[in-house]
């Protein structure tokens, strides 16, 4: 299966379930890049458009890229109304934009899907001049014992888990290898995330590794996924120990 084919079908549980950044992430971005009216973001592998929409309610126009239908769709359903939001059916490897029209380009959640290299070339042609990349992800904190058990059920169940984030992590050489020079400003902010047992299910059932109701085995994954929830939660809410990590520089 494609890359792009991994979320078919999971638009409306991705949307309701996949957190948002916290609102100092949003303040450091707009502050660590030079903004004007006529400024542009590209949101490339913008999904349902869940940074795409905290940046329009912050004034800036984006450009929302992304090659899924339903993922795209869904963004397109929710943010048509804001005038500043507009929508392209494009890859991370071709955009589709025009060359030097681009003041920050943006990857959420979307970075361990690209092929680096010719993303990296891609940026290379959209941006303008000094203008940078930001990479960034919600990510789970391996510290907890919470965490460390809803990998347990994802290795044991679904044969597509590599590791959350397509097993990414927090390689260095990845970014010194994307990043200009090696040279880029890595950011953590705290992000966890309070659920209830649906939002818990559904942000397990968004991932792209996760069993569809179609898997002979979705029932025994469901149930261990709820007996996870119910051994941590207390008066019906979980704690999921949650960070957004950061990584800005020029390519």
């Amino acid at each position: 299966m494609k890359p792009t084919d991994k979320f078919n079908g999971k638009a409306d549980v991705y949307s309701k379930s996949r957190p948002s950044y916290p609102n100092e992430y949003i303040d450091y971005l707009l502050s660590a890049n030079i903004f004007t009216e006529t400024s542009r973001i590209a949101d490339i592998g913008s999904g349902t458009g869940i940074l795409t929409k905290q940046l329009l309610e912050r004034g800036v126009s984006v450009t929302a890229v992304e090659p899924n239908d339903d993922m795209r769709s869904k963004a397109e359903h929710d943010l048509h109304r804001l005038e500043q939001f507009t929508s392209i059916n494009g890859s991370a490897e071709k955009t589709t934009l025009p060359a030097n029209s681009v003041d920050l380009v943006v990857a959420a959640q979307a970075f361990h899907w690209f092929d680096k290299e010719k993303f990296k070339l891609e940026c290379k042609r959209i941006l303008k001049h000094e203008a940078k990349v930001a990479l960034v992800w919600n990510s789970r904190d391996f510290k907890s014992p919470l965490i460390k058990e809803n990998a347990e059920i994802f290795n044991k169940y679904c044969p597509n888990f590599y590791g959350f984030s397509g097993g990414i992590g927090e390689d260095e050489e990845i970014f010194n290898q994307f990043f200009r020079e090696g040279k880029y400003e890595i950011k953590r902010f705290p992000n966890d995330l309070d659920m209830d047992y649906e939002a818990f299910l559904g942000r397990n059932l968004s991932a792209s590794y996760s069993l569809k109701e179609s898997d002979k085995d979705f029932k025994f994954f469901v149930e261990a996924i709820a007996n996870l929830f119910y051994k941590y939660s207390q008066n019906g809410t979980i704690v999921m120990p949650n960070f957004t990590r950061s990584y800005l520089g020029n390519v």
